[in-house]
């Protein structure tokens, strides 16, 4: 798999409706026991501007809301993260440590604590959040402790809510969610998350699809007449194939739970991508009346995977379905310096024309 370099591009930062992003995200684990978080993004507005970022050890940031600032710190842990829009609005990553953190789009189920100025050294935008644990827990148990005291506030008017996937190598992850201005965690032993409804919502509806099977059903008997399966596949019947979040949670909890577990960190990376190509949006799906202002081909404009066991961050683009990587184990982030850069850097051409001489 090819290797990303890093260079520098300056940002740009805009607002986001609740409405236009979806995500999707699994966890798999190879029979030596690495363990992979990969994930979709998906926002059929416009083309999303996504960076990939190189954060040092000691690296400063001051955080800002949209009533206000917000706490200031310096980073423990160097990190390689995906921002869209911001440089700063990490919303997908790795940190040297082996721990991963993802931000996954929650309209109309969350909602922030009121802002308070007195509380400013304890309040961290939504859209800032993934950079701040990336950059300062090395462990799930870690950063369970160190954010039970944070309030989120909103870093755009009216964009909208979050909920959060925190991973690390152990195979610990929980789901951070801020419901009536509470902050809620949950262990995430599955390793899926998708949007709205709330997590606990999302598995408790699992209950409903305990029919669904790998396989094939056998044939069974009907008052003398005999039934079979006209195909493979029958076992499937009733898992949802539509895009609402409720339904790609069950299809995602499914595929991962009856994956195989295969041999190497490398085969799981390729098998997580197998698995999200199944989620991949047509713009068609997104908009109404095949009416395309965009001229996106799809609404889903990137997806990554993470080897938090061996510090590797892969992804692919709509515009480029190479996969590229990151070794994080190559870096010296007590050193390098901070850089942004497009994650398509280098575009090439949707299609390879094949010359038969």
């Amino acid at each position: 798999m090819n290797k990303y370099f890093c260079g520098v591009i300056a940002p740009c930062a805009i607002a986001f409706t609740q409405q236009a992003l979806a995500c999707t995200g699994i966890t798999l684990q190879s029979q030596n026991g690495d363990r992979v978080t990969a994930r979709s993004i998906e926002w059929g507005s416009s083309v999303l501007s996504t960076n990939l970022v190189v954060v040092p050890r000691g690296h400063a940031t001051q955080t800002q809301t949209a009533q206000g600032p917000s706490l200031s710190y310096k980073n423990t842990w160097g990190y390689v993260g995906l921002s869209i829009e911001d440089k700063n609005f990490v919303v997908e990553g790795l940190n040297e440590k082996g721990l991963s953190a993802g931000l996954f789009f929650f309209p109309g189920y969350g909602l922030y604590p009121d802002y308070d100025k007195k509380q400013q050294d304890k309040t961290i935008s939504d859209m800032e959040f993934v950079a701040w644990v990336l950059g300062n827990f090395d462990s799930v148990a870690n950063a369970r402790k160190g954010i039970s005291d944070i309030r989120l506030s909103e870093r755009y008017k009216g964009a909208g809510t979050v909920h959060y996937r925190i991973a690390d190598k152990s195979g610990a992850q929980i789901v951070v969610e801020i419901v009536n201005g509470e902050m809620k965690i949950f262990d995430n032993p599955l390793g899926v998350l998708t949007n709205s409804p709330g997590f606990d919502w999302q598995m408790t509806n699992l209950n409903n699809y305990i029919n669904l099977k790998a396989g094939t059903v056998a044939p069974v008997d009907w008052n003398g007449t005999a039934l079979r399966s006209p195909g493979i596949g029958s076992g499937l019947l009733g898992l949802p194939g539509d895009i609402t979040p409720p339904s790609r949670f069950v299809r995602a909890a499914f595929m991962v739970s009856t994956a195989p577990n295969l041999k190497s960190a490398d085969e799981t990376v390729l098998y997580s991508f197998k698995i999200l190509n199944a989620f991949e949006i047509p713009i068609g799906l997104e908009l109404e009346n095949k009416v395309n202002p965009t001229g996106l081909l799809s609404a889903t404009q990137w997806t990554s995977a993470i080897d938090m066991t061996n510090g590797v961050l892969y992804y692919k683009t709509m515009d480029n379905a190479r996969i590229r990587s990151v070794d994080l184990k190559t870096i010296n982030f007590g050193r390098v310096t901070y850089q942004s850069l497009p994650i398509d850097k280098d575009k090439s051409e949707p299609i390879e024309k094949i010359v038969i001489r």
